[in-house]
């Protein structure tokens, strides 16, 4: 994983744990014990190719002065959410079956959680979503094996493991001190990490879930369906035994995995197609009606609303791989530039809106910051 950032080149971060999957140092270790460390160095040394297309993501401009290389890989799966940037600035990576936490003020490392200590690294232990709570202070976590792990990332602990799910986790969402999970066989749980039972509600869709967010008002909740459904639902939980229903549904011909609530605007949600559909839409959530739609002729990965700014960012697949950023003034949606750098398809965004900072993750196993 290479990391694109502004940290000074020479720069080290020591690695005091196990990588996922052992690469070799980017350079040699220059301490007496042999300990091997993250290091920083100039990307310019080895990637002319990315150095001349910066020219096309101006008035953006890619932080692109050194880059870092983690150890472990990015899982390249659409149907994964694996970047989230709290409300302080901290970024949370997933690697495999590990959380890699980055403070973007200090630019610097400050370790990783690992959910399963001690157990052999497997395919079916690795993180298939993460989210941070609205207070920066805790990360909950979705693995393959259908857990949630809520983390206090202060003390790097584990708050509480539960096996909730019987498949796997393909989004989580906070509401206060409520997190919730949605599970690939359509299943939503919402979880009260206080209560002696932590399953404190429940609901269920036919399709299989790949994007879950509550409004910023946390009022309603969106889930994205793997076969094209928007739904809608009430905020206030009803508990487990009395079935709840969606107060709305959308229907677009592809996945719903890109999805997000504007900030400013609060019943409105975009949601990105993939790779059959490739478009862009803005959807009215109280009429259920789509205001506004762009096609994109490339699969959508990811998407952010960028409050400070008033713009959407969307993240691409084929042909292109890169970034778009988009100006609505509702009902108007217009693309203003594109950010490219990555070589392959780019599968999360995140925004640092203290910062005007967007981070952006591909399968080209990189991880670029773009300065607005």
């Amino acid at each position: 994983m290479a990391v694109t950032s502004a940290g000074p080149a020479g720069d080290t971060l020591r690695n005091h744990h196990e990588p996922l999957e052992p690469l070799s140092p980017v350079a040699p270790s220059d301490n007496a014990t042999g300990e091997q460390r993250w290091v920083w160095e100039n990307c310019s040394r080895n990637n002319t190719a990315y150095e001349e297309r910066r020219c096309d993501s101006l008035p953006f401009e890619a932080l692109n002065k050194s880059a870092l290389c983690l150890q472990g890989r990015l899982l390249n799966d659409y149907y994964t959410n694996l970047l989230d940037c709290s409300c302080n600035g901290t970024v949370a990576l997933a690697l495999g079956s590990s959380v890699y936490l980055w403070n973007s003020e200090t630019r610097t490392l400050e370790g990783h959680l690992d959910p399963h200590p001690g157990l052999q690294r497997h395919h079916m232990h690795s993180i298939t979503c993460l989210c941070w709570s609205r207070d920066g202070t805790a990360l909950c976590i979705g693995t393959r094996q259908g857990e949630v792990q809520l983390w206090d990332v202060e003390y790097q602990q584990n708050m509480r493991h539960i096996p909730s799910h019987w498949s796997v986790v393909g989004a989580v969402s906070c509401k206060q001190q409520l997190f919730s999970s949605g599970s690939v066989l359509g299943h939503i749980h919402h979880v009260d990490p206080r209560a002696s039972q932590p399953l404190v509600a429940a609901s269920v869709q036919k399709e299989g879930i790949c994007s879950l967010q509550w409004s910023p008002g946390e009022e309603r909740l969106a889930s994205g369906s793997a076969d094209g459904f928007l739904h809608i639902w009430d905020g206030n939980i009803t508990g487990l035994t009395r079935p709840q229903q969606p107060i709305a549904s959308m229907k677009q011909p592809s996945a719903v995995k890109a999805m997000g609530w504007c900030p400013w605007q609060r019943t409105v949600v975009a949601t990105g197609g993939g790779w059959q559909d490739g478009e862009l839409r803005v959807w009215e959530t109280q009429s259920g009606r789509c205001v506004n739609s762009v096609n994109t002729n490339s699969q959508i990965c990811a998407l952010r609303w960028v409050e400070k700014k008033r713009c959407l960012i969307t993240g691409h697949g084929s042909p292109h791989h890169q970034l778009t950023h988009w100006n609505w003034d509702c009902p108007s949606l217009s693309s203003v530039h594109s950010l490219t750098g990555h070589s392959q398809r780019v599968l999360h965004v995140a925004v640092n809106q203290n910062k005007d900072q967007i981070y952006s993750v591909g399968a080209d196993q990189c991880f670029h910051i773009w300065d607005l």
